[in-house]
């Protein structure tokens, strides 16, 4: 989305090397922030290069240096969300220029208009950038229920995201919980400050064109922010101010060779949204180069609990790693019921002597959430249930089923193919949780 027509013809050159040389075993996928291309993990070389042509700059919104008055996203972010009352005098003496032929007589009607351009560059500029993020959350997502080591490689020149900054650190959360690594690469390479384009001169007057160049040239130093911070909080690397993109690549397409996983519960933290630092340090102040996450936001309001444990299970349903808090076994079974449809049964069975139950009543009390997720061989979401099962057993109820468990059947009705299986369980009382792999083959 954020990519020039230049920056998208020198990422593509290096891409298209960087697949000729893939290991068998890789399987690669294309996205891009816009939404408008999507190619799912695969080995094929060709289907790859096919993909890669069809990535070009795609924005929300046309911008031209010749709208009156000319506002960017940082000068406008000045103006907007910091009252920089010198960021918005720059933009009225420009709109009284452009608009109204230097007449002072107008400057309070200059003063409007450039506030109202600045308002439409930050609402264009935060769709933008939540729309990028959007995507990248899918793609984090889908990325968490692939086998194996799994690495997000984000190219791309950078964007502002000053007022989305809890965003980029929820992303650092989600990629962090799935074990994902995200290496950025700034698709600008090694670029030199903008100081406008000659051919194409903007409205800038005198008295505001070197405010105008300072606003350029802070812009491409800002639009690096979001891509630091998404590399150094997942443990992954920041490649900028380079041009060998090639060699960028193949260093990003690798997990890193070592990295730690450290834990951190604030205390006394206030729902209030803020920014908090945070600094990790060796002991032994030895010369060693630390990257890791500069800080964290709090929360702006209390998590819904009920919600909380909806994103939990569907992580853990979109993640490969198995959980084994509750005695939860996975069988499948299968029958065709003519040449292009099967059922599928995936059977739950639980052993209730590792459940932990409330007594209520005289009862044994508690509430089972089982949710069953289908995916393809090359890992795509195909289908999924979710059941809740209601526990209200009697004493002698639960030592017959602590002898011999009970079982939870759902069905599917899938085409014939390969299919991986996941199960995700948890109860409410104990808050415990299971999580199961299958595979299934159902022959044509």
């Amino acid at each position: 989305m954020h990519l020039s027509m230049t920056d998208a013809a020198f990422v593509r050159d290096s891409a298209t090397r960087f697949f000729e040389a893939l290991a068998a075993s890789d399987r690669v996928s294309l996205n891009t922030t816009s939404g408008q291309l999507t190619q799912e993990f695969t080995d094929d070389h060709n289907k790859l290069a096919e993909a890669l042509f069809g990535i070009l700059p795609r924005s929300l919104r046309s911008h031209n240096s010749h709208e009156c008055p000319d506002v960017g996203y940082y000068q406008a972010d000045l103006i907007v969300n910091k009252s920089d009352q010198q960021a918005l005098d720059v933009a009225t003496e420009e709109a009284l220029q452009c608009a109204f032929n230097a007449d002072t007589r107008m400057r309070a009607a200059a003063q409007n208009l450039a506030q109202g351009a600045a308002y439409r560059a930050v609402a264009q500029g935060d769709d933008e950038t939540e729309y990028a993020y959007r995507h990248l959350e899918d793609v984090v997502r889908h990325l968490a229920s692939m086998p194996g080591q799994r690495v997000l490689v984000l190219v791309s020149p950078g964007f502002i995201a000053s007022t989305l900054q809890s965003e980029a650190s929820e992303m650092v959360d989600r990629a962090t919980r799935a074990n994902i690594v995200i290496n950025t690469i700034d698709a600008r390479g090694l670029y030199t400050p903008d100081m406008g384009d000659i051919a194409d001169p903007p409205n800038d007057t005198i008295r505001t064109a070197g405010f105008k160049t300072s606003y350029r040239v802070a812009t491409q130093v800002a639009q690096e922010d979001v891509l630091a911070q998404l590399a150094d909080g997942t443990g992954g690397k920041f490649f900028h101010n380079r041009n060998d993109v090639d060699e960028a690549m193949r260093e990003a397409s690798a997990a890193p060779a070592l990295s730690y996983l450290l834990g951190f519960a604030p205390q006394n933290l206030k729902i209030d949204g803020r920014f908090h630092l945070l600094k990790v340090a060796l002991t032994n102040k030895q010369k060693f180069e630390i990257q890791a996450r500069h800080g964290y936001f709090a929360p702006k309001t209390l998590t819904d609990p009920a919600e909380a444990t909806k994103l939990e299970m569907q992580e853990a349903l979109f993640s490969q790693e198995e959980i084994r808090d509750l005695p939860v076994e996975l069988q499948t079974q299968f029958f065709k019921k003519d040449e292009v449809q099967a059922r599928l049964a995936v059977l739950t069975r639980l052993d209730v002597k590792g459940i932990h139950f409330q007594k209520v009543q005289g009862r044994n009390n508690d509430q089972l959430t089982i949710v069953t997720g289908i995916f393809d061989e090359n890992g795509n979401f195909v289908t999924g249930l979710s059941k809740v099962v209601e526990m209200n057993l009697l004493d002698t109820t639960y030592t017959r089923l602590s002898r011999s468990g009970f079982t939870v059947k759902t069905s599917f009705d899938l085409k014939p193919g390969t299919y991986l299986v996941r199960l995700v369980v948890r109860d409410a009382v104990g808050a415990q949780m299971a999580a199961r792999n299958g595979a299934v083959v159902i022959p044509y």
